[in-house]
Order: structure tokens, then sequence, then C-alpha cells
């Protein structure tokens, strides 16, 4: 049987939040479903180790995250929060920005028209970030993010701000966009998409 992506063994967050003996498989569509309050978002956060345990035991393929390098770590395993962060800047210029912050080099035209098409963002990209509406941000958001291509997305309720037709075409795109670059999706949501 292959190791685990991610493996949890009695793992507390100050001391509320208790996460007992979870898996999450490699080369499969990992869902986190529960409750609002429930703690999806602190466990993503706990996965990318944006935030730390009080204890426990957490590891990534099959060694304990803290041992990363939290940047790397967190460049490998990314996590697209519920609550999108852009730049007040046009669409275009806050990829230029998050690449950047990334010390990355900004993709050529095609392939960001291509990750905005998968994600359905239909805006102009000289359009400033601050005068699009919730679900319009979230899709940008999202979009910036899966064009980096890392080893692993979580995905913190991808779809809240979208009506059903879109939520069900974007994640439709997405994973098949993932699937083929071998990138492993961990998806918080209140209910399966």
């Amino acid at each position: 049987m292959n190791e685990p992506l991610f493996q949890v063994r009695n793992l507390i967050y100050k001391g509320n939040l208790t996460y007992n003996n979870v898996k999450i498989e490699k080369g499969k569509i990992n869902f986190i479903v529960g409750e609002s309050g429930s703690g999806k978002s602190t466990f993503l956060k706990l996965l990318n180790h944006s935030i730390s345990p009080a204890s426990g035991e957490l590891l990534y393929n099959g060694k304990a995250v803290e041992e990363y390098n939290p940047i790397t770590l967190r460049r490998e395993v990314s996590l697209v929060s519920q609550e999108p962060y852009l730049f007040d800047e046009s669409v275009i210029d806050n990829f230029k920005t998050f690449y950047s912050l990334r010390h990355e080099s900004m993709p050529n035209k095609d392939y960001i028209e291509f990750i905005n098409e998968l994600c359905c963002v239909n805006v102009p990209w000289d359009q400033n970030a601050a005068t699009l509406s919730g679900g319009e941000r979230q899709r940008v958001y999202i979009s910036i993010f899966l064009s980096f291509c890392p080893k692993v997305i979580l995905l913190d309720e991808p779809t809240s701000a979208l009506d059903e037709k879109t939520s069900f075409k974007i994640m439709k795109n997405i994973t098949e966009f993932c699937k083929e670059k071998n990138i492993e999706m961990v998806i918080v949501s209140h209910d399966k998409i």
C-alpha cells in the first residue's frame, strides 16, 4: 500500500480541536466535509503549516511538516483560502504581483488565458480587482494559485460565492487539470460539490 499524502495522529490545535488518525490518500480527490465551525479550515492551515498544532503528529509524504522549510512547504502545498486576498490593482497585475512575490517569471499570455478560462474568469484583465464581485474575486484567486501548479492544492470552500452551474463547471475543469498535472487535491466543503 502506498504511503499516504498526509497522515495525522492525535493532532491537537489550541486545546479545543482534535484530529485523530486521519489519512489523506495520494491520487484521489480528498473531500473534507463538515458543519460550519467544525475545524475544516483550521485543518487545511495545519496541513501546509500556516499554523502549528499544540501536540500530535502530522506527516507529509512520510516526513513531519515541521521538518520542511515553511516557505518551500507552502509553495508545494498551496492553500487557497475561502477569503480571497487580491491586491487593489488590475487582474493581470495581481498575477504579476503574486509571481513577483515568489520570485518567479510571469507565464506567457496564452497560459494565463488558459488558466483564466479553466477557472471561469470572464472579466477584463485590466479591471481593478477591488471592483470584482465576490465570485469573480474567488475565481481570479483560484486561477492565480492554480497557475503555479503546486504539488498539492488545498481548496477551502472554493465555490462558496458561486452559483451551482458555475461551481460544477469550475470544479470539473480544475479536477481535470489537476489530474493531468498530477496535482493532489484536498477540498473543504460544507457539502460535496
